[in-house]
């Protein structure tokens, strides 16, 4: 499962981040690593961005980065 496929309002803690260079490290840049739980606070009406909260801050995420976040 991804973040992408989180529903609104449930919270889950992250596996592993697909992708490589760059995206990758923009996403771990971010603050979502491994182990860290998030929060998913909204999805804009047409499904795109989703806004998140991870390590107390809110965070506004493209649904294609998303699927790269694989969560538990």
């Amino acid at each position: 499962m991804t973040l992408k496929d989180v529903k609104v309002g449930n919270t889950c803690k992250v596996k592993r981040i697909h992708g490589e260079g760059a995206l990758k490290r923009r996403i771990m840049d971010m603050g979502i690593t491994r182990g860290v739980e998030i929060f998913v606070r909204k999805v804009a009406p047409l499904g795109d961005p989703v806004e998140i909260t991870v390590r107390d801050y809110e965070l506004s995420i493209r649904k294609d980065d998303a699927g790269l976040i694989e969560v538990e």
